[in-house]
């Protein structure tokens, strides 16, 4: 057992309100928790599918006049499990989602899955989970 628990990923979004949309909306999370902190000219929103004390939670970072940011070459994507992945891009493409990859086999593989893009252009995996 690990002393270690992973709690959150954080990404700085260029417009709050329209992320928190995107994440609540299309995705289904709710907003669990927000701190503004005017000081320090930023604003915290925790957003996730569960409580924070069970559940790993994604962070957004609000910093006051930024509207945009180079996402670099580091980073890759987040990560969500769905039970039919077909069903959930013709939703979420209706919904006005970018789907950047349509649902498919991994390359070399059989783990079905997808690509979007947030508002902001992070990428987002989605994973065919099926019930057992």
């Amino acid at each position: 057992m690990s002393e270690f628990s992973y709690l959150h990923t954080m990404l700085r979004v260029g417009d709050l309100d329209r992320s928190i949309a995107f994440y609540t909306k299309l995705l289904g999370m709710r907003e669990l928790r927000r701190t503004d902190v005017p000081e320090g000219k930023y604003t915290l929103v925790f957003l996730g599918y569960g409580s924070e004390d069970s559940h790993t939670v994604l962070e957004l970072t609000y910093n006051y006049g930024v509207d945009r940011y180079e996402l670099g070459t580091a980073f890759g994507h987040l990560a969500l499990g769905v039970p039919d992945i077909h069903a959930t891009c013709e939703k979420l493409r209706a919904a006005g989602a970018k789907i950047t990859r349509e649902p498919g086999p991994v390359k070399f593989g059989t783990t079905v899955i997808a690509f979007i893009e947030d508002p902001d252009g992070y990428k987002i995996e989605l994973i065919e989970r099926r019930p057992k």
